[in-house]
């Protein structure tokens, strides 16, 4: 299975994901748009260097977008670290743990441990604050700022 994460980097917040059984460009596109139309446009959008993300069905929706486009050298693993370190969690905390039937199953069970990573799990860079927090503490400033 794939698994994809669109995540907010300043407050760690998972904005939307998907989970596929074929390494394709659609649940990708798919996931991007969701956290797109929810949150907005970011500045700036990080990823690697994977196919799925440097294909013209991914780089269109972010250039529709007008979002500056960044992707991680090869082998630059810490240019991507916060989703990295989101991977490392996910499988550590849940994955490992688990023995799954099926895709449904996991696809629930990650819906769950998503919520749980947003709503529930305090983060030390974000002293103690859950993601949710974090972010919804940044709009306020944003729009107190205003």
């Amino acid at each position: 299975m794939y698994l994809i994460a669109i995540m907010d980097w300043a407050t760690r917040k998972v904005l939307s994901w998907r989970l596929s059984n074929t390494l394709d460009t659609r649940f990708c596109v798919e996931a991007l748009k969701e956290a797109l139309f929810k949150y907005g446009a970011p500045e700036m959008f990080n990823t690697d260097q994977g196919c799925q993300f440097t294909s013209e069905a991914f780089t269109s929706v972010l250039k529709a977008w007008n979002i500056k486009i960044s992707m991680d050298g090869k082998g630059r693993y810490k240019d991507n670290i916060f989703i990295e370190r989101l991977w490392r969690s996910l499988k550590y905390e849940r994955i490992y743990l688990k023995s799954y039937e099926s895709a449904v199953e996991l696809s629930k069970d990650l819906t769950v441990w998503f919520n749980f990573y947003n709503e529930k799990r305090g983060h030390t860079a974000l002293d103690k604050k859950t993601p949710d927090e974090a972010y919804s503490e940044g709009l306020e400033k944003l729009r107190a700022a205003a």
